[in-house]
């Protein structure tokens, strides 16, 4: 590792003085207002705003990187529309036999419906696949459906554990190269001053990882978290959270059991006290638990008991609630994520049993509409992030990502705003600090002290003052990952 000298940087949190910053050894060994090179090599700043290195907290990485190498049809506003879109798509030639996959599609609010009919209409040869928005559902022409053991499927709009398992066998490429799409994928998210993630992958990932490492990609942290399909595999390698995997010179770790109890707001499945509107007879009106009570917390002291934290997907108002009754249960600690409606009542259970409230703020931009019309009256209470942290409640801010962008800028900016694209604020009550959001995004720090792991981001603006529109484009300079440079910018 390279001594640097970071000269005449604003420190994040004291921007009035102008420090210089020596790194030694891959951690931070000085911070004051004039230190002597020696042999360092020394780095001009001029004055750019020196802070804590960026975390995900919740990414799905292979489908980020997938997703990158996917058709977007996020912006579709009705089903016609998106067909649209795949009709376009293949007036260029594709590989024959291989699905053309889209991402992105948004339903909720939808006049018309997804049906295979409409894929069908443009492509009636080539399958074809579309992955929600929120990877909760997936909708496939009628070649599609055939391939993938659905033939006689009525509509082509298959959600949850259906939809997951088709998304799994699409992200089946060849190791060689989807690991070169990941690495890709990690200079991007360098270039935007992360530094860590905690990869919630729906695939086990404590060997691929380790594999990326080893032939070279080295620009992030991982935590690698696992599903009950993978838990005692996990169990019987010895693994608890936090321990480093071999051959990662410390760059990954074993990360949280997670575990799905509900579905998403879009598709309708995230579970809830009240039915959606429109919904009142459907078998599942309130939304899906997709486990027994005592099943979960079976799976919570489980994992607790071999030193691996839970996490817990729980969206809906119930499911959030019941999360809360599984971990009191079980006497664990560990954390929810998304917390996307949480009833007024378990605001303060979250601090009171010690619960970390993993969510994602930029989603609260993609789903406001949505929200607005399948909770309705309750959006006080969704995305509520203020709630939270008055409650005490640790917040770790994540995209979700394919779900939103892997760039904490962003989710920063949406956290702090509660808007985009210049548009009113959406319950501007639920807005927090800027303070807040950035130690949400850094896993607790917010400013550079001597003996901290040198992982560190040099900005063009001040991370706690910029606006919001400021934040979405933050123009990052440089990323240092343990004093080695994994991002410096040409100017």
């Amino acid at each position: 590792m390279t001594t640097i000298l970071l000269r005449d940087a604003r420190m994040v949190g004291a921007p009035d003085r102008r420090q210089d910053v020596l790194i030694e050894g891959g951690v931070v060994a000085a911070v004051a207002d004039s230190l002597p090179a020696g042999t360092a090599e020394v780095v001009e700043l001029d004055g750019r705003y020196l802070g804590p290195g960026l975390w995900d907290h919740h990414v799905h990485f292979a489908q980020w990187a997938l997703m990158r190498q996917r058709l977007d049809v996020s912006r579709a506003a009705s089903a016609a529309e998106a067909a649209g879109m795949i009709a376009a798509r293949l007036r260029h030639p594709v590989p024959a036999g291989v699905p053309l996959v889209g991402f992105g599609f948004r339903d909720g609010l939808w006049a018309d419906a997804a049906h295979l009919r409409l894929l069908d209409a443009v492509a009636p040869t080539v399958p074809v696949v579309l992955v929600s928005g929120d990877l909760h559902c997936v909708w496939l022409n009628s070649p599609a459906l055939k391939q993938f053991g659905h033939a006689d499927h009525p509509t082509g709009v298959l959600r949850e554990q259906e939809a997951f398992a088709i998304n799994t066998a699409l992200s089946a490429v060849p190791d060689e190269l989807l690991d070169g799409w990941v690495d890709d994928a990690t200079i991007g998210a360098a270039a935007r001053g992360v530094v860590g993630i905690v990869d919630l992958e729906m695939a086990l990932t404590l060997d691929s990882w380790p594999r990326r490492v080893a032939a070279g990609s080295r620009r992030l942290r991982v935590s690698c978290g696992v599903y009950p399909q993978d838990l005692e595999e996990a169990i019987a390698r010895g693994l608890r959270t936090g321990d480093v995997l071999p051959g990662t010179g410390g760059l990954v770790t074993m990360g949280p059991f997670k575990i799905i109890i509900d579905g998403s707001l879009n598709t309708r499945t995230a579970y809830c006290h009240d039915p959606y509107p429109g919904f009142e007879h459907d078998p599942n009106p309130r939304g899906l638990f997709s486990y027994a009570f005592g099943e979960l917390v079976d799976y919570l002291s489980l994992a607790s008991s071999h030193g691996i934290v839970p996490a817990v997907h729980a969206i809906g108002d119930l499911a959030n609630q019941l999360a809360l009754d599984a971990f009191e249960a079980a006497g664990v600690g560990g954390g929810i994520e998304h917390a996307q409606l949480v009833a007024a009542t378990d605001f303060a259970r979250f601090a009171a049993l010690g619960i970390t409230a993993s969510v994602q703020p930029e989603q609260a931009m993609d789903d406001r509409d949505v929200a607005d019309a399948l909770w309705t009256g309750r959006t006080d209470r969704a995305f509520a992030f203020a709630s939270l942290a008055d409650a005490g409640v640790m917040l770790r801010f994540g995209s979700d990502a394919p779900v939103a962008p892997l760039d904490p800028w962003i989710t920063m900016a949406a956290a702090v705003s509660r808007s985009r694209d210049g548009r009113e604020p959406w319950h501007p009550e639920q807005r927090t600090d800027a303070v807040t959001a950035y130690a949400a995004s850094t896993g607790g720090r917010s400013t550079v002290t001597p003996g901290d792991v040198a992982d560190l981001v040099v900005t063009e603006l001040d991370p706690l003052t910029a606006t919001d529109t400021q934040l979405r484009a933050m123009p990052v300079s440089a990323t240092l990952l343990g004093g080695d440079w994994t991002f410096r910018s040409a100017d």
